[in-house]
């Protein structure tokens, strides 16, 4: 792992000193590239980070992200000489602004050197540049927002995240908090077993409601855009009363599709309905972080195929549920429970035809009780821990 004593001045007779920091915003394509790849530094030594694909990580902070029609954006790197020891991002979404009127703005993407004097540039820079827009909390770390990977890996760190999730060394926690953070929310990855059997109390609530239920896949080709309108439609009610929501536009949502038409499974999204309206979603994805770890973050020249033949050939033995909502009218109720239940136990079984033999349902913010009571009941078991922090400007 890279270190404040790797890149230093020596001169005979005295002791050597660490070249001086220095940071600078990230420009044009040559940056952005050094940007992408600087976590290789970070995690080289480390078995539990997948390294992320490169094209992946290019649209993410591209120009054509949706997220960027509603957010400003800006992004650093930390040089000691020419070695880059540290990057940030800083952004601000407008339409967290016109739902919240907090004027709280967002770190994300941090990674850097084990040195406290990187991690305190890194984030006055972003911070600096958050209250010069008016801006008076920072938050994150969030990559880039709410509706995407956030969050601070805290416990989980010696098994590898799952797809779409983050991961870190032990030492960010304390480093972050040390430039006066504080958490402010806990966000939990659940591991549960396909073999599991609904509960005697489970199956009573079925039988009371289940006459009202139907689950069904997505329906795909022609009627692909409209059962996505469903799917976002749910979502955005079943979330609107959550912890920092942030409701997806019409451009996400269609981004979100055409990821769905590549790595979603057509039985692997479900949707219940009750006496045939909508009223509940959910979203399985093969975990792919399984099989591209030996990729290191390149499809090319042969990593498409590797990847196209392990989904064939070798189906991830994991899968992570993403999304996952019911309607605001079923919360705190039978129906409701059910509606839940129903949806994890038909995706259980459909994955485990696959040979997937566990799922991560994340993330659950901790609060969350009666989600957490149902996971739990039928032996859902946190697996990692992510956080969220909050510093006054």
């Amino acid at each position: 792992m890279q270190n404040s004593t790797s890149n230093r001045l020596h001169h005979p007779g005295r002791p050597a000193k660490p070249l001086p920091l220095l940071i600078k915003p990230v420009a044009g394509r040559h940056g952005t590239d050094r940007f992408i790849k600087f976590p290789w530094s970070i995690y080289k030594d480390d078995p539990a980070w997948v390294p992320p694909l490169l094209f992946e990580r290019r649209q993410h902070l591209s120009p054509k992200n949706p997220y960027f029609d509603h957010a400003r954006f800006q992004s650093w790197l930390a040089y000691r000489g020419t070695v880059a020891v540290g990057r940030i991002s800083a952004q601000i979404d407008r339409l967290h602004q016109e739902r919240y009127h907090d004027h709280s703005g967002f770190f994300g993407l941090l990674e850097a050197e084990d040195n406290g004097e990187t991690f305190a540039a890194l984030l006055t820079t972003a911070e600096n540049w958050l209250r010069s827009r008016g801006m008076q909390t920072c938050a994150g770390p969030f990559n880039l927002s709410i509706n995407q990977e956030c969050g601070l890996l805290a416990e989980g760190f010696d098994t590898p995240p799952s797809i779409m999730m983050g991961h870190a060394p032990p030492y960010y926690t304390d480093r972050v908090m040390e430039q006066g953070y504080r958490p402010i929310k806990e966000l939990l990855a659940y591991s549960i077993e396909t073999g599991f059997k609904p509960s005697r109390a489970m199956r009573a609530i079925i039988r009371r409601v289940n006459s009202h239920i139907r689950i069904r896949p997505m329906e795909r080709g022609r009627y692909f855009d409209r059962e996505l309108t469903v799917i976002g439609d749910i979502f955005n009610d079943a979330w609107h009363n959550n912890w920092g929501f942030i409701p997806f536009t019409t451009n996400e949502l269609q981004a979100m599709g055409n990821d769905f038409k590549l790595l979603v499974d057509k039985d692997l999204i479900q949707i219940a309905e009750v006496d045939g309206m909508p009223a509940g979603m959910m979203v399985t994805l093969p975990n792919l972080n399984e099989i591209i770890a030996d990729l290191n973050g390149r499809l090319l020249p042969f990593g498409w195929l590797k990847l196209l033949w392990r989904l064939k050939i070798r189906y991830p033995r994991t899968a992570r549920v993403p999304l996952m909502g019911i309607r605001q009218q079923y919360h705190h109720t039978l129906m409701g429970a059910a509606l839940a239940f129903m949806l994890i136990d038909s995706e259980r079984q459909k994955v485990a035809k696959k040979g997937v033999e566990e799922v991560e349902m994340s993330w659950i913010l901790e609060d969350n009780r009666e989600m957490r009571k149902i996971i739990e009941t039928h032996g859902g078991r946190i697996t990692k821990r992510y956080r969220l922090y909050q510093k006054e400007l």
